[in-house]
């Protein structure tokens, strides 16, 4: 017996037992999400040092096993001096590079595995920018179950060599992610290998919202003003604000605290998520030749852009580009003033949150957690 079910992001009325096997909305072709029967106490949570401390929280039936690799647990690492140079109060990195797989894709991808293995399915699939491949090839090994993924040829040779690694079949395809996931899509209808693209089953978002559950622990079951995410697909974003809500609900956080404003970043050569937020619009159209070297955010048409933009405005939160010259410096920055081993998403975010700074969007008195989402070596060659 399963102690959540499922239910349609849109409000179109759909639900269904969390055991079923679960993709998109079958009335509208929208992305599902978890709900659970009853709060989850605070003091259900464990002891382990890995995002399984946050089990009962998890999607995971009693007797099912556990895909993992010890993942979760990233340090937060406050930054006093681009505090200042930011020109904010208080300033933190949440490093997710340190995950197993080098990326905070490892949180996702895990859950996902973890209900295909406990569901008997005879593989998994996903298109990639980078680092969600490496992920699923890691989490699919852990299984013992194959996998199959698609990559555009442009993904950074170290990335496409991690995931070769890993033993599971590579396709490399031509054009942006958004081909990689047509060609996802048809050999997941005729191999009948679940396909784990972002928002396209309602597990991952389930594994990212453990980052949400550890910032307000790590800050004391406290939240700051703001979040700064670098955002390709949405997942991660939508689900550090699923936990807030779940937190808040479940009396995890003070009735009265003030959540924090969800501030999404991408590069200004494939930015169709804050376009859509400055326009007023609730879906994003798609970027036409997206180009950016921070693979992780070259996403022309983020299939949870509805639920991304949606997070946007119920957080009172905001949506920034940066170009290339930014992200740059902004990658350096965190480095070579951290010792963190930014990925140049990462630099995209801090150079975004000194952009809303300079522009008034950010106060100057604000608390900030800037997430950098993967590690720098996975862009080297």
């Amino acid at each position: 017996m399963t102690t959540w079910t499922l239910h349609c992001t849109t409000g179109c009325g759909y639900t269904a037992p969390g055991h079923l096997l679960a993709s998109l909305c079958p009335q509208c072709s929208q992305p599902l999400m978890v709900r659970y029967a009853a709060p989850i106490a605070k003091s259900a949570i464990s002891n382990e040092w890995s995002l399984w401390r946050y089990a009962a929280a998890l999607p995971i039936a009693a007797g099912e096993a556990r895909v993992s690799l010890g993942e979760g647990q990233t340090p937060l690492i406050e930054l006093p001096q681009l505090a200042r140079e930011v020109g904010v109060r208080r300033l933190w990195v949440k490093d997710e590079g340190q995950n197993p797989t080098a990326s905070f894709k490892a949180r996702g991808l895990m859950m996902a595995v973890t209900r295909a293995k406990a569901l008997g399915l005879p593989g998994v699939c996903v298109p990639t920018a980078g680092n969600a491949g490496i992920a699923l090839a890691a989490y699919a090994a852990a299984a013992g179950m194959p996998a199959r993924i698609y990559a555009p040829r442009t993904t950074p040779s170290p990335i496409l060599g991690s995931i070769r690694a890993f033993g599971v079949e590579l396709e490399l395809v031509d054009g942006h992610i958004g081909d990689a996931g047509k060609a996802t899509t048809q050999f997941a209808k005729e191999s009948g290998f679940f396909n784990v693209a972002t928002v396209r089953e309602p597990y991952r978002v389930e594994g990212m919202k453990t980052m949400g559950y550890e910032l307000a622990e790590q800050m004391g079951w406290e939240l700051p003003d703001a979040i700064v995410y670098p955002t390709g697909g949405g997942e991660g974003t939508i689900g550090i604000w699923k936990a807030i809500g779940e937190m808040i609900e479940w009396g995890w956080l003070s009735s009265d605290v003030v959540k924090s404003r969800m501030i999404i970043t991408q590069a200004t050569g494939c930015a169709p998520l804050v376009r859509a937020f400055h326009a007023g619009e609730d879906r994003a159209t798609p970027w036409e030749n997206p180009t950016t070297h921070a693979s992780g955010l070259r996403v022309p048409g983020p299939f949870g852009d509805r639920w991304t933009l949606r997070t946007l405005r119920e957080s009172l939160g905001d949506a920034e580009a940066v170009d290339e010259d930014g992200i740059r410096a902004g990658t350096l920055a965190m480095a070579s003033q951290s010792g963190i081993d930014a990925a140049p998403e990462g630099g995209c975010a801090l150079a975004a949150t000194a952009q809303l700074v300079k522009t008034g969007r950010l106060s100057a008195n604000s608390t900030v957690v800037v997430f950098n989402t993967g590690s720098g070596a996975s862009y080297r060659f």
